[in-house]
């Protein structure tokens, strides 16, 4: 075959791109944010939170298992040193006060609730006196 029979021709792959393209251009960007929309709340209301929570995981072992540890360490800092830039260090003193004080709360909620568990108990033991 000479390149002259083959003109015209194109692979499956460089047709779909073409399309994607041409669609694209005639409806724009955000034709695609709303059909992924639709798509995912279909999927959702058919496969529950369940599934998304499973191809999550396997999809988080399957970029362990081929980068390894390291890149999350890595993509970690990028994402901090990014917010880090846009936010301020103040941003970060910020969130770690607020993320004190629920803990604070969340200790002092636990103790009183163990001190009313402690007296229901006392009350509902039989005296020995």
């Amino acid at each position: 075959m000479s390149a002259k029979d083959n003109k015209g021709l194109m692979s499956v792959a460089e047709a779909g791109r073409k399309g994607g393209e041409a669609v694209r251009n005639e409806r724009g960007r955000e034709f695609y944010e709303t059909i992924g929309r639709k798509g995912g709340a279909t999927v959702k209301a058919e496969r529950g939170r369940a599934f998304y929570e499973e191809i999550g995981r396997k999809g988080g072992e399957t970029v362990k298992a081929e980068r390894g540890v390291k890149f999350y360490e890595e993509i970690g800092k990028k994402g901090g040193d990014r917010v880090k830039a846009t936010r301020g260090s103040s941003f970060y003193e910020e969130i770690g006060r607020k993320g004190g004080q629920k803990v604070k709360q969340l200790i002092e909620e636990g103790k009183r609730a163990a001190r009313a568990a402690a007296d229901a108990q006392a009350l509902a033991a039989p005296s020995k006196a």
